[in-house]
């Protein structure tokens, strides 16, 4: 039996109107409770995957269902005007897209931060905080049945977690700049750009192209919404699949460009204008009014187009 929850339904419904130029595959399939969950990868461009690629990624805690709407919102923005709009068509030549809009579906679909086996999927790499983390927030082995649980310790990662962590690997592997954004909600009021570190208030070793992106963003866009900073200026964790994955590209492909970037969309905000959202599950990460709701959706389509300008065009960064 597949599982049917809203999200999946928009996801076939988006396979079933895709331009020629974009593919689907299915990266691993979850069971849970009898139930399928595909984790779908989408992707425009290169299939060599030897051109800058800037990969989208959302549903990591499916209680953030937010994330997951924001990459199919974008996807179907991009596939309507990909059947008539040749320049954006040529756009592709020489650049890659790919969206994982749902990496963890078994959370998304039962209102889960975790996945099926009470794993939080962002703290189950293989990397422990080097500075304090905030106690069970920034990762624990204490129980499943609490939040931020990161897995018994030696176990593997998490069906999900490695199969995100595979998927950017081979892009990695093959592209020499790759950009990353991962959508989430859930803190303050601001939305945030995060870059590493999570685990530590060391200088991130990439910082002068994060602060030449920064600058040029600042310039392009200047009255844009984002806090930018690492994560770690919030609070640090253990077990930050980014953070697992930068270490990873530095001892392997340290020729190649990788920055991680993870969209924290201020949930905050949504609980001051509507405070009786606080009484939902749902209410803590995503906006519950339909209007803010549609808001969302376009409030990053001018970000989500920069970083595909400016991973293309990764020159001006490299300087």
């Amino acid at each position: 039996m597949s599982n049917k929850s809203p999200e999946s339904i928009e996801i076939q419904e988006l396979i079933s109107k895709m331009p020629d130029i974009a593919k689907v595959e299915v990266l691993e399939t979850i069971q849970y409770k009898d139930q399928s969950y595909p984790i779908h990868q989408f992707s425009i461009g290169d299939s060599k995957l030897n051109s800058p690629t800037l990969v989208l990624v959302g549903g990591v805690h499916g209680l953030e269902k937010i994330g997951t709407h924001v990459v199919l919102s974008y996807l179907n923005f991009l596939f309507e005007q990909l059947k008539w709009n040749q320049d954006l068509q040529s756009f592709f030549k020489n650049f890659n897209l790919i969206a994982i809009p749902m990496v963890n579906p078994v959370g998304v679909a039962h209102n889960k931060r975790s996945n099926g086996n009470g794993v939080d999927l962002m703290r189950n790499a293989p990397v422990d905080a080097i500075n304090k983390s905030l106690f069970l927030i920034g990762g624990h082995r204490i129980s499943p049945l609490l939040p931020w649980y990161r897995g018994k310790k030696g176990d593997p990662m998490q069906a999900e977690a490695k199969t995100l962590c595979d998927a950017i690997k081979r892009v990695i592997s093959k592209s020499p700049k790759t950009l990353v954004i991962d959508f989430h909600s859930g803190f303050g009021l601001k939305d945030r750009l995060w870059y590493p570190y999570a685990k530590s208030s060391d200088q991130f070793p990439a910082i002068d192209q994060v602060n030449n992106i920064q600058k040029i963003f600042d310039r392009t866009i200047p009255q844009h919404i984002y806090q930018i900073e690492p994560q770690s200026d919030q609070y640090t964790t253990h077990g930050d699949l980014w953070d697992y994955l930068f270490d990873w590209k530095e001892d392997n492909f340290n020729q190649h460009d990788f920055i991680p970037w993870t969209l924290e969309m201020g949930s905050w905000t949504w609980l001051k204008k509507n405070p009786i959202q606080i009484f939902s599950k749902l209410g803590l990460f995503n906006p519950i009014k339909n209007h803010r709701y549609d808001r969302t959706m376009r409030r990053h389509l001018l970000l989500i187009d920069f970083f595909s300008n400016i991973t293309k065009n990764w020159e001006v960064w490299k300087k």
